[in-house]
């Protein structure tokens, strides 16, 4: 990930928050992502890069499912929460600023990470230069400008909160319609066989992307008191999540492949 200071990253990783917010996104979001990276024929012997690794997650699912002879870089701006496991090396490293190594890797893979730079098109073809001959890209990213509530109490607030997370974001630099743009993108830097399926759910308040809103009221809180969206309305958008008739219509969550031509 993009280095904090400098792009005011919205999810610090330095925050006693982090940990759940890991769980949070391992919980929603690891079986598409494992799903889609099943999908490039990843298997023993490949080289891999999980950039902006987070909690290790989907860096753990690539070591054992590229094991015994392949291998796993796992990198993180902040990667406290990193373990190198067997297969699994760890590095801190910005992706913005420091050297990738050019033609190494037969498959990257990176979550909910360019969205967030601003440089997100020079890293796009940094990652590119550091894949294989014939090596794949995975980008997952969000398309927050859809997500509406469906039934339950006080749609009118859920919308103000969704609106007031998209301004903090994009406050922070962070481009909320990136994942339908992520696939253009890809093939404009010359990957091949670009791929972008969008992902849609319906959740209620038992699901893991709903649980996941429910984190951000606590870890983004001053950060929505910036903005105007004070503890009063927090704690309002905490009760309407809560009720057993909510439901909501997730944002898109774009899962997009590309492969370097040979």
């Amino acid at each position: 990930m993009t280095s904090i200071a400098d792009h005011r990253y919205v999810f610090d990783n330095d925050s006693t928050h982090s940990d759940e917010q890991h769980r949070c996104l391992a919980a929603a979001y690891d079986p598409l992502t494992t799903g889609r990276l099943a999908a490039t024929g990843v298997g023993p012997g490949w080289h891999c890069l999980e950039v902006g690794a987070g909690g290790g997650s989907v860096a753990r699912w690539l070591a054992e499912t590229v094991a015994p002879a392949g291998s796993v870089l796992a990198t993180d701006i902040n990667p406290r929460h990193l373990l190198e496991t067997p297969g699994m090396t760890v590095l801190r490293h910005d992706v913005v600023r420091d050297p990738l190594p050019e033609q190494r890797f037969d498959l990257i893979h990176a979550r909910l990470v360019l969205l967030h730079l601003p440089e997100r098109l020079a890293v796009l073809g940094k990652l590119v230069r550091a894949l294989k001959p014939g090596g794949w890209l995975q980008l997952d990213e969000f398309d927050i400008s859809y997500g509406p509530a469906l039934a339950g109490p006080d749609p009118e607030l859920y919308e103000r909160f969704l609106a007031a997370k998209a301004e903090l974001m994009r406050a922070a630099g962070a481009r909320g319609t990136w994942g339908r743009e992520a696939g253009e993108a890809m093939a404009a830097a010359g990957l091949v066989a670009v791929d972008a399926r969008p992902h849609v759910r319906v959740w209620d308040r038992d699901s893991a992307g709903l649980r996941l809103l429910v984190h951000h009221t606590r870890h983004l809180r001053d950060k929505f008191v910036e903005v105007g969206f004070g503890d009063d309305d927090l704690a309002r958008v905490r009760d309407v999540l809560a009720h057993p008739g909510f439901r909501a219509c997730s944002c898109v969550f774009y899962t997009v492949h590309g492969r370097r031509p040979e």
